[in-house]
């Protein structure tokens, strides 16, 4: 038998994958500015789209972890 559908922690689990794509996002950044100089510019505008996908996936998360709030109040 299956079981049963408990979401009654998406809300935690969905700010939880925020907050570690918040933490990689800014540790790129922080990488980017410290070794800037000694990168190549493909190595530069690879980490520039991750955090770019990142950044989408953030907006994703966010939204998401709304619609669970939203459906465990009801």
């Amino acid at each position: 038998m299956a079981k049963p559908d408990d979401r009654s922690d998406n809300v935690e689990k969905i700010q939880h994958a925020i907050s570690n794509t918040v933490e990689n996002f800014r540790e790129a950044e922080d990488f980017v500015q410290a070794h800037r100089d000694e990168m190549s510019a493909k190595d530069l505008a690879d980490i520039d789209a991750k955090n770019h996908r990142r950044q989408e996936a953030i907006e994703g998360f966010r939204s998401e972890m709304k619609d669970e709030a939203r459906s465990q109040r009801t």
